[in-house]
């Protein structure tokens, strides 16, 4: 169920499509009101300063979420957690106003939606409990134009048939018909999506305003954020290389990728498998120039940062040394990281 200054938003019978029920979120004056105050917050910009030179050291405990990814993090552990990168995909962050917990998860399909709210809420909302959950989406935009605007026209709800076409919009709609049907009870707090997360050039293209966040797990405050290289650990390459392969691997279709233990506060990345073809076709991305690279591999390819191409670019030298994935993840166990005592992480 859905709630918005403390109210429900859509009756509990309600059979409304969730593109409908989307458009009516992007309308409320609570949430126009929230999105222009988050719009209004400084980026904050995270990185991890020089120290004792492991991977990802800092003092802050930090979670990092890549794409597909997910994490569910305790405050009395973690102080902060978030995501970036995003274009057309959207960060969804989940936390229970009760006990603090907190999950981040980076969506990038509808397809995931489903088992990965399930996911996210396995550790998150109790059973046992009344939960009453904080909701926050941020990230995609209007990456195709439409003909019928659904959160800027001056159209009625009840009159708008025609759905924009692209990326983000399907999976915005997924996540809030996905939200309206479950039994637990979601307070969206900060809706940043879509037409609210847009900006134009003066020719008329669109892009992102923000591109990532993160969650101060004390106090569940939000704020617009980008993370580094540096703090995007640990095991940057290896995660990177899940995103592009897991598609393939049948043990995470519909799934969001599982990438942390949140009971004792490390870094278990599940295993992914590949097939010989992603080597090859890693040698051939490879020679491809860097605006080939950007129309190839990405859904957005002029709204991506100034590091996407280098990122690819990792990946695919990874995949050309590594094209047998039994070397990354022998025996099909997972690769895990302990949490340092100055914060970073070391391999086990």
């Amino acid at each position: 169920m859905i709630f918005v200054g403390g109210s429900p938003l859509f009756s509990s019978s309600s059979s409304s499509q969730g593109s409908e029920n989307l458009q009516a979120l992007l309308e409320h004056p609570v949430l126009i009101s929230a999105t222009d105050s988050f719009k209004a917050i400084p980026e904050r910009k995270i990185s991890v300063p020089e120290g004792s030179g492991l991977e990802g050291s800092t003092q802050i405990k930090h979670v990092y979420i890549f794409q597909r990814e997910y994490a569910t993090v305790d405050p009395a552990l973690v102080e902060l957690v978030g995501t970036d990168e995003a274009t057309t995909c959207v960060g969804l962050v989940i936390r229970n106003q009760k006990t603090g917990m907190t999950s981040v998860a980076h969506m990038d399909s509808p397809e995931i939606v489903d088992f990965g709210l399930a996911q996210m809420l396995s550790l998150v909302a109790d059973p046992r409990l009344d939960a009453e959950l904080d909701v926050h989406l941020i990230g995609g935009y209007e990456d195709t134009s439409c003909e019928v605007c659904p959160h800027c026209s001056g159209i009625s709800v009840s009159d708008r048939h025609i759905e924009p076409e692209g990326y983000s919009f399907p999976l915005c709609s997924k996540i809030v018909e996905v939200l309206h049907k479950r039994q637990e009870i979601f307070h969206i707090q900060t809706l940043c999506i879509l037409g609210h997360n847009t900006r134009r050039d003066s020719d008329g293209n669109t892009y992102p305003i923000f591109n990532g966040f993160v969650v101060e797990t004390s106090t569940g405050s939000v704020k617009p954020a980008t993370f580094d290289r540096s703090s995007r650990c640990p095991d940057e390459i290896v995660r990177r290389i899940r995103v592009t392969v897991s598609c393939g691997d049948p043990s995470w279709n519909g799934k969001l990728l599982e990438t942390y233990d949140t009971h004792i506060d490390r870094f278990q990345i599940a295993p992914c498998s590949w097939v010989p073809y992603w080597r090859r076709h890693a040698f051939i991305l490879q020679k491809l120039s860097d605006p080939e690279i950007l129309l190839k591999c990405s859904t957005s390819p002029y709204a991506e940062g100034p590091d996407f191409v280098d990122n690819e670019r990792r990946v695919f030298d990874y995949l050309i040394q590594h094209p047998n994935w039994k070397d990354t993840f022998p025996m099909r166990k997972p690769r895990i990281f302990h949490r340092s005592a100055d914060g970073g992480w070391i391999k086990c």
